[in-house]
């Protein structure tokens, strides 16, 4: 079946946030065909969401496919447009959304993204309005990580921040449309020419900084990126990946982070940058960890953060 949007979502364990999101898109079903990639999850996931798509009636639009081994979540996004192209004969969709399993979708919001990409022809990709089940706004669209951010993160200390504001990965929020650097893959709308520049998701990332550096791809062969918060998509944050939880105590990070941080950083910077955005975000930490109880700041850094962040950028066989 050949649409005008294929929405692309990968599933790892989250079969019932996916039969949300899916639920979700209803509304839509005339112009897009969701094609739901179960990543391995092992747990019988694939099959709770094909017998949603069929007792909901949903399946003239929505599919499945299983994919017998985790490759992560680029490869899984990349995956879900293969499949697309397989049964469309290699014909592109106009247009790629790409959705995290944990969102679910507010009324208008594809529309939105659309109508934007009508009137914007030099716009290559565009991203929602994230927020909270209850509307509470969530960031959303961000700058490029540099070595200025990588320090500002680390030293977390106001003054700083307020010289180095114009990098601060993550600016404050707004209602407001503008171009930005990037915007969250949680849900991001990609027109077809951009894939021609850039072709898909980079699958060495496996998990986080995949759409960053997707933007940055696009963004390099000139394709401008916009946020549209009059697009409203919810984000159940953490709830697909467990990495990052606003109800419980921070989770040590996994190595894959790392690896794709570090990856970011040497693919578009080089080795040099990469190594001096590590120096000096360890040494802004380490500066921040001699403050913090001094200043009776909380502790709120996931456990191992520093030991792991030097054993994955500065020994052996680590990112």
């Amino acid at each position: 079946m050949k649409a005008r949007v294929l929405v692309a979502i990968v599933n790892y364990r989250c079969a019932e946030l996916v039969i949300d999101c899916l639920r979700s898109l209803e509304s839509d079903a005339a112009s897009i065909r969701a094609v739901v990639v179960d990543n391995a999850s092992g747990d019988g996931s694939g099959a709770r969401i094909a017998d949603a798509i069929v007792r909901h009636g949903i399946g003239a639009w929505a599919e499945v496919v299983e994919l017998q081994q985790n490759d992560g979540y680029a490869a899984g996004n990349n995956a879900a447009v293969a499949r697309a192209l397989e049964t469309s004969h290699g014909e592109w969709p106009e247009f790629v959304w790409y959705l995290n399993p944990d969102t679910y979708v507010r009324p208008g919001a594809l529309a939105a993204l659309l109508a934007f990409l009508a009137r914007r022809p030099d716009v290559g990709i565009v991203g929602s309005r994230l927020e909270d089940p209850d509307g509470t706004q969530q960031s959303s669209r961000y700058r490029f990580p540099s070595i200025a951010s990588e320090f500002e993160s680390g030293v977390r200390l106001g003054v700083v921040s307020r010289l180095l504001s114009r990098h601060v990965v993550a600016p404050p929020l707004t209602d407001v449309e503008e171009e930005v650097d990037w915007v969250a893959g949680a849900s991001m709308l990609v027109r077809r020419d951009v894939f021609r520049d850039v072709s898909e998701m980079d699958a060495r990332y496996f998990l986080y900084y995949e759409e960053t550096d997707f933007c940055l791809a696009a963004k390099r062969k000139g394709w401008r990126v916009w946020y549209v918060p009059s697009s409203r998509v919810v984000h159940l944050v953490g709830k697909s990946t467990g990495v990052t939880t606003r109800d419980a105590a921070p989770r040590r990070l996994p190595a894959y982070w790392f690896r794709s941080r570090r990856r970011y950083f040497v693919k578009n910077h080089g080795r040099l940058y990469a190594l001096v955005a590590d120096g000096l975000w360890l040494l802004g930490y380490l500066t921040w960890r001699l403050r913090r109880p001094l200043q009776g700041k909380p502790d709120l850094d996931p456990p191992h953060l520093m030991g792991d962040f030097v054993r994955h950028n500065f020994l052996p066989g680590g990112a």
